[in-house]
């Protein structure tokens, strides 16, 4: 009976021990990019904006975590903010919805973040709701970008800079395990 007690504590620090380290392998990835809202936009028709292409970093970015591309788990987009630059006192009011895209080559494009029904009263800052896909494959690749699928509910007389601020959850492997 002694054995099994000692065996079973034996396990159960190994255990804990392991839930410790699997928290070293798990890192956010931020990007931020920008992207103009043209003047011209007409009320209640949809339209498409896409950003440049986004360098991914990602070797650079995994190997700073003690981490390769063949050892990552999950990746899921946690955050996605957008933030108006110009006009200095614009707002999202305009917005009826929005919804972003992940594009990347030689993958279809996938949904990652959406807000529809966006009331007049948002301010200068929109905070989208995640999809909470694993899109590894996407941020993997050399590079990647967005498209921003916009429906307005006023007509634009100025153009809106936007900023474009997005977190990654990362988890790899233990130890290659």
């Amino acid at each position: 009976m002694k054995n099994y007690l000692f065996l079973a504590s034996i396990s159960m620090m190994f255990l804990i021990s392991c839930e410790r380290v699997s928290e070293f392998t798990k890192f956010n990835l931020i990007y931020d990019e920008s992207v103009v809202i043209p003047s011209s936009a007409g009320v209640n028709l949809p339209f498409n904006l896409f950003t440049p292409d986004i360098e991914s970093n990602a070797e650079s970015q995994f190997a700073i975590n003690d981490t390769r591309k063949d050892m990552i788990e999950e990746i899921t987009l946690t955050t996605l903010n957008m933030t108006i630059t110009s006009p200095s006192n614009g707002t999202f009011s305009f917005l009826k919805e929005m919804a972003i895209f992940l594009v990347a080559d030689s993958l279809p494009e996938i949904e990652i973040a959406s807000k529809y029904d966006i009331p007049n009263s948002t301010g200068n800052v929109l905070e989208l709701e995640t999809t909470g896909e694993d899109i590894q494959e996407y941020i993997k690749k050399d590079q990647f970008s967005l498209r921003l699928h916009t429906v307005t509910d006023e007509m634009l007389s100025t153009e809106y800079h936007l900023d474009i601020h997005a977190v990654f959850y990362v988890d790899a492997k233990i130890l290659g395990l």
